[in-house]
C-alpha cells in the first residue's frame, strides 16, 4: 500500500494529523497541477484547498482496488479546477489568447516528451493521428473541455468530441 493510499486510510478514520501529512506531501504537485489548468494563482489554491476538503470529507470512498491513490486524489482536484473553469466568465484578449496557445503546445509537448520512449503509452499514442493525439492531450494535460480544446484547435466541436472518444478507444485498445 502506497504512502498515500495509508494516509487516505487514516483520514477517513478522523485522523486530521495524517490530513495535514497529506497536504504536506501532496500539497505542492496539486498546486502545479491546479496552476496550469486555471492560470491564475489565486483560483489555484482555491481549487488545492477545496480539493483537501473534498478528500477529507469522502476518504471512505478510496476503493484501492479501484485504481491508485495518487490518481484518486488528482481526480478529485482536476473535477474542482474544471468546475472552477466553467463558473468562472474571464474575458480574453485576442494577443493573450494566442499567447495561451502556444503555451498551451509547449506544456503539452513537454508533458508527451516527459513519456519514456519505450512506455507503452509513448508507443500508442504515437499510433494516433496528431489530431486526436492532440486533443487528447489537451484534455487529459491541460484539463481542457471539449469546447475548449475546439476553440484552442480552431476545429468543429463534433471533430474533436470524434477525435476524443475515437482517440481513447484506440488508446484502449493499444495498451490491453
Amino acid at each position: 500500500m502506497s504512502e498515500l493510499a495509508q494516509r487516505l486510510g487514516e483520514c477517513a478514520a478522523g485522523d486530521t494529523s495524517a490530513l495535514r501529512r497529506l497536504l504536506d506531501s501532496e500539497g505542492p504537485r496539486l498546486l502545479g497541477i491546479a496552476r496550469r489548468m486555471l492560470r491564475r494563482q489565486d483560483l489555484a489554491e482555491d481549487a488545492v484547498q477545496e480539493c483537501i476538503l473534498t478528500i477529507w470529507r469522502k476518504a471512505r470512498q478510496y476503493d484501492p482496488a479501484r485504481g491508485s491513490a495518487q490518481g484518486w486524489v488528482t481526480t478529485i482536484l482536476r473535477n474542482q479546477c474544471l468546475t472552477m473553469l466553467r463558473k468562472e466568465s474571464w474575458e480574453i484578449a485576442t494577443d493573450a489568447d494566442s499567447l495561451d496557445r502556444r503555451q498551451d503546445e509547449t506544456i503539452v509537448m513537454d508533458a508527451y516528451n516527459r513519456l519514456d520512449i519505450n512506455s507503452d503509452l509513448r508507443r500508442c499514442l504515437d499510433r494516433l493521428d496528431a489530431p486526436k493525439r492532440v486533443a487528447i492531450l489537451q484534455a487529459y494535460v491541460l484539463g481542457y473541455t471539449h469546447g475548449e480544446i475546439s476553440g484552442r484547435l480552431q476545429a468543429p466541436l463534433g471533430s474533436v468530441k470524434s477525435w476524443v472518444r475515437r482517440g481513447l478507444s484506440s488508446l484502449r485498445e493499444c495498451l490491453s
